[in-house]
């Protein structure tokens, strides 16, 4: 399962990160007009906000479980959350989680 988890969380940086850098491409790097456009409408903004909470939950988790078990490689999670995406986060974690040995390793 682990190399499934890593294929995702490369799926997961890769696919999120073209369609960002076409719109970029389009608009320029300006991320107050990319915020701007990711609430365009209602569904959008839900979509934020549904991505927002599980990325925020994620969090929790990683801190929860790195703080009990003391391995912080964990941590690196975090960023890849909010920095490229849940799409990315949470299956490097789990990756990262099943390669020590489930909850024992991290």
């Amino acid at each position: 399962m682990r190399w499934v988890f890593a294929a995702l969380a490369v799926w997961g940086a890769l696919h999120p990160m073209y369609w960002f850098l076409q719109w970029f491409g389009q608009n320029g790097y300006d991320l107050g007009a990319m915020v701007d456009a990711w609430h365009a409408n209602a569904a959008s903004s839900g979509l934020v906000w549904d991505l927002t909470i599980a990325a925020v939950a994620l969090t929790v988790w990683v801190l929860a479980e790195t703080v009990r078990h003391r391995h912080w490689l964990g941590m690196i999670a975090i960023p890849a959350t909010f920095g490229i995406g849940v799409s990315c986060g949470l299956p490097l974690y789990l990756f990262l989680r099943a390669s020590r040995g489930g909850t024992r390793g991290i």
